[in-house]
């Protein structure tokens, strides 16, 4: 709750950190951890969809433990009220990044990602 809180200070930018197995899990771990605190299913949904944009997921690499980064997510409110990750880049271990359904909308906002990522 704390870091919704501070992000929906009405402040342009900022991040935070979150243990969630995927990307896509970071919507169900807010609620369980929002609702724990007492927020309903609604306003925690709420309050992620005008706190957060995107989610950018680090895992470790087996074998050394170096993290990298797997897949950059944007967070979709659905017609429900509820928010899902929807990828939009996503990073094999091995290969180029791979763009997904939310890559437009990335590269609409990020102009220079398609670059960066020689996907232009």
């Amino acid at each position: 709750m704390d870091l919704l809180a501070a992000l929906n200070t009405g402040h342009e930018g900022g991040c935070g950190t979150l243990h969630a197995n995927t990307a896509g899990d970071v919507p169900a771990r807010l609620e369980a951890l929002a609702c724990a605190a007492g927020l309903s299913r609604e306003a925690v949904h709420s309050q992620i969809a005008a706190a957060l944009d995107a989610v950018i997921h680090l895992v470790r690499d087996p074998g050394g433990g170096r993290r990298r980064l797997a897949e950059i997510c944007l967070l979709v409110r659905r017609s429900s009220g509820l928010v899902e990750a929807s990828p939009a880049l996503t990073f094999p271990p091995d290969g180029p990044p791979v763009p997904g359904p939310a890559f437009p909308a990335l590269a609409s906002r990020v102009p220079a990602i398609a670059r960066l990522f020689g996907l232009t």
